[in-house]
């Protein structure tokens, strides 16, 4: 875990659980200076709907938890037992798990903050591709709370050499009075002013070279919660100075620059008993990722080819990799391929399709029809379908199909296939609301079913509309298992799509309406989060009566009168602690559980 953003400078106990239980999900925790013991530490962690909140001492020579592993840093301290997942436990034997960061939100909107980036990775970033005069600013590693301006600067060696760039790094100050400076000079209330002004006014290394601010070296990844910022700052138009293009523009350029180095064998696809298969000639599978159809006949070259690939979103949490969600991504099917593809849904264990294409757009045929009429049935190969219901909703039809076998003796199969119809053809819809609402019913059907195979996803090529909306279902997936303040990175993330499948998500309009459906779902989701802790607030006001704390009060009836947040006159003494264990044979530690 190279980030320090779930240490949160100026919280206190109360604000943090207020943080906790309004934002974040079971297994999210932040880390905040003690308020009764300075130089001290606070961990606390939602479990549930209580926050427990554990000691972290601070001797001046190593952190620890008041006995337990010793640590020369907090960040080493929090990535070990948010790592050792059966360390940290109350005396009853219940584990508390640090699962998710509750990140601190980013100290400005500006595209170049790039949160967490270390030292290394900032010197690599500007030397590969910034040039004389790129700048980032980034959270200082060593000092939680505190940030560093790296800037690629050019170095005279001799007169007779040519120059050589290097990257400096400064180290921006967060005084206790909330404002920045460099160690010296000017001092200012916001990150921006401060970068402002040296742009304007050039600092000076001791060795002499004059470090230049001159073009800002952009980020991409983004604290969820903050994602309306950083739309503004994406819908703002250049400086005159540079192309009059929009941000959005700028970062899907890059992106498509980068497609180039994507590009993975796609053999199968070309060979010649492969070609009538696929709707556009150029849009092929990577054979890397391609699904193959298993129930194929050996004596017939290439039965094994669908134009479909697997798209995996791979979950990194600590060191901990799961698969997460899978999908197929699909080409519309042609008249040669439909007996293909319902092979493929039955292989699969597949029982949600999602169509984002009507059968025929503009005058032209996107996709063959592959089911039947309503309450009629059709025989595709060896899979006999019936149509059983139709409903129409406000955007889509939902379709449920009745799958047999005909060659075997298996229980029937359900398909609920989801067609999408209000997503015009070189466009996209003009409010995300109508994608969200049909993604929250996908998903509720898919989760509602046991053990049951990938959602199959599918446009006419299979690559934009498809695209589209299987990066926003995985950037919603992060947020609704990691909390609002979670990080996240839509560049990044259809990058790792398109290492999957070739060309996913393919113009700027579909590359903006990502954002702006994860906006307006984060921005919803916040809404109900907020309304639904202003309802337990009221539940606990009238169903609590408040006792005032005793000194010696401990344990049982700290926990027990905690649970309204007004009780709490000073969250960090001791006399609110309840006793936690570490994981035998290493020493117990105070800590506080409260709803």
């Amino acid at each position: 875990m190279t980030s320090r953003r779930w240490f949160h400078p100026n919280v206190t106990g109360i604000e943090a659980e207020q943080l906790l239980l309004t934002r974040g999900v079971h297994g999210s925790f932040l880390a905040r200076p003690s308020k009764s013991n300075p130089g001290d530490f606070t961990l606390s962690v939602r479990r549930n709907d209580e926050v427990t909140h554990i000691k972290i001492q601070n001797s001046g020579d190593y952190y620890d938890l008041y006995g337990g592993e010793k640590f020369a840093t907090l960040a080493e301290l929090v990535q070990y037992y948010t790592e050792q997942h059966d360390l940290l436990r109350e005396r009853n034997g219940h584990v508390i798990e640090l699962k998710y960061p509750l990140n601190c939100k980013d100290p400005t909107s500006e595209r170049w903050y790039h949160g967490h980036l270390s030292g290394r990775d900032a010197e690599k970033l500007l030397t590969d591709k910034g040039k004389a005069g790129s700048f980032l600013v980034r959270e200082s590693q060593s000092k939680p709370g505190d940030f560093v301006l790296s800037v690629l600067t050019n170095e005279e060696k001799h007169e007779n050499v040519d120059r050589k760039t290097k990257v400096t790094h400064v180290m921006i100050r967060n005084q206790q009075d909330g404002k920045y400076d460099v160690g010296g000079g000017e001092r200012f209330d916001t990150l921006a002013e401060l970068v402002d002004h040296y742009k304007k006014n050039p600092m000076v290394e001791k060795s002499g070279i004059v470090v230049h601010l001159k073009q800002p070296f952009n980020a991409t990844r983004i604290n969820a919660a903050n994602i309306e910022n950083r739309v503004r700052e994406l819908n703002k138009v250049a400086d005159n100075s540079e192309k009059p293009k929009q941000g959005f523009w700028e970062e899907f350029e890059v992106l498509q620059q980068q497609e180039c180095k994507l590009l993975y064998p796609r053999k199968e696809g070309q060979k010649p008993e492969n070609k009538s298969k696929n709707r556009y000639k150029n849009i092929l599978p990577f054979d890397t990722t391609r699904v193959e159809v298993r129930e194929a006949d050996p004596d017939v070259p290439g039965s094994d080819y669908i134009n479909a690939n697997y798209i995996r979103s791979v979950r990194e949490e600590g060191r901990h990799v799961d698969e997460g969600k899978v999908f197929i991504a699909t080409q519309g099917c042609l008249l040669n391929t439909v007996n293909d593809f319902w092979k493929m849904v039955y292989q699969e264990n597949t029982h949600v399709i999602v169509m984002t294409t009507k059968e025929v757009e503009r005058g032209r045929n996107k996709c063959v029809r592959y089911w039947p009429d309503l309450h009629t049935t059709k025989e595709f190969g060896n899979v006999q379908l019936r149509n059983i219901d139709e409903r129409p909703a406000q955007d889509y039809i939902l379709r449920e199909l009745e799958v047999t076998r005909l060659d075997r003796k298996e229980p029937v199969r359900y398909i609920w296939h989801y067609q999408y119809l209000s997503w015009p053809d070189h466009g996209v819809p003009n409010n995300p609301g109508g994608v969200l609402s049909f993604l929250e019913q996908v998903n509720c059907t898919q989760s509602g079913i046991p053990d049951t195979g990938p959602i199959i996803v599918h446009c006419s090529a299979g690559i934009g509309r498809t695209g589209t909306i299987i990066v926003i279902d995985i950037l919603i997936d992060i947020i609704n298992r990691q909390g609002l303040d979670c990080d996240i990175d839509v560049p990044k993330t259809i990058q790792r799509v398109r290492q999957q499948r070739s060309g996913m998500v393919q113009t700027e309009a579909q590359y903006k309406f990502i954002y702006m459906a994860v906006q307006q779902y984060i921005d919803t989701a916040q809404k109900r989060l907020e309304e639904e802790q202003r309802n337990k607030t009221m539940e606990r006001e009238y169903s609590n009566i408040k006792f005032p704390q005793m000194s010696n009060s401990r344990s049982k009836l700290s926990v027990a009168s905690s649970r309204s947040s007004s009780v709490m006159t000073n969250d960090d003494s001791s006399s609110v602690y309840e006793n936690i264990n570490i994981k035998s044979p290493q020493p117990s530690f105070s800590s506080n559980t409260r709803r």
